[in-house]
């Protein structure tokens, strides 16, 4: 069996065992955990206080940009290979690749100083994703828990919309 097959199988069995579904900014994931407690934002809306999701990003797919509004996000390396985490400013408009910070996410490794298991997307920063291999599984811990209500990405909703 060829090394592409092998991923690929790999990662379809990951996709099977953890239940995992297609994901609107791409990759797969699965709501792991949402908390039982919950807090007030500032605009008086209740949240769970953090939600947790398995997310897979398989070879050659990058996330499309995103944001989350009014919560913090930590992506924390599972499996599989390292990836490149884009972290863009909020204030942006059109998020970029050039004009993102590139943070490196995945097991510690003396080679690449710079990466680190977990990584941390603050409040209304853009961020999209890409494997550096033949799949990424992260676990992704957003506080206050993750709503669709928060979640902006444009490519998405100008899909929508036509």
């Amino acid at each position: 069996m060829a090394e592409t097959q092998i991923a690929e199988t790999q990662m379809q069995r990951l996709i099977d065992r953890l239940g995992l579904m297609p994901h609107p900014e791409g990759g797969f994931y699965r709501e792991r955990h949402r908390s039982s407690l919950s807090v007030r934002r500032a605009d008086g809306s209740e949240r769970a206080a953090f939600t947790v999701i398995d997310f897979l990003l398989p070879a050659g797919v990058t996330s499309r940009w995103h944001r989350l509004i009014g919560a913090e996000e930590s992506w924390h390396h599972a499996g599989g290979a390292a990836l490149i985490l884009w972290r863009g400013e909020a204030k942006l408009k059109t998020p970029s690749t050039s004009e993102a910070l590139a943070l490196r996410l995945g097991p510690l490794d003396l080679d690449h100083p710079d990466q680190y298991p977990v990584q941390i997307i603050e409040p209304g920063c853009w961020q999209a994703a890409r494997s550096l291999g033949d799949w990424s599984l992260v676990n992704c811990c957003v506080a206050p828990g993750f709503e669709f209500t928060d979640f902006v990405c444009p490519e998405v909703q100008k899909r929508s919309t036509l």
